[in-house]
């Protein structure tokens, strides 16, 4: 979920910077983003670009996969898991729960 982003990042701070990974479409990303906040940067790929942009991640480097409920961010969550990234987190709820948890002036759509 959202609100557990903080201590996820905290138990792998060993590993340096995360990256919160948002796999939505551009479209998605001009109605509501998150912002980059301390312990993580945001990194805007949608979902259908990730396999071709694989070598841009770095399989060490925490990352958090975000999306609008949920659904995507999971499916790149495991494709990542399954290509060796171990430190892999799908935020539940996605950009939606995260308006509600974290930042209630995200739009919602």
């Amino acid at each position: 979920r959202p609100r557990e982003l903080t201590s996820w990042l905290a138990r792998h701070q060993d590993a340096g910077p995360a990256v919160v990974l948002d796999v939505r479409e551009p479209a998605e990303w001009r109605t509501a983003s998150i912002q980059p906040a301390d312990g993580y940067t945001l990194l805007n790929m949608s979902m259908a670009s990730v396999p071709p942009r694989l070598s841009e991640l770095d399989p060490d480097t925490p990352i958090a996969c975000l999306c609008h409920h949920g659904g995507r961010s999971m499916q790149v969550a495991q494709f990542l898991h399954n290509r060796g990234f171990s430190r892999v987190a799908n935020i539940a709820g996605g950009i939606h729960a995260w308006a509600d948890e974290v930042d209630t002036a995200i739009p919602r759509y």
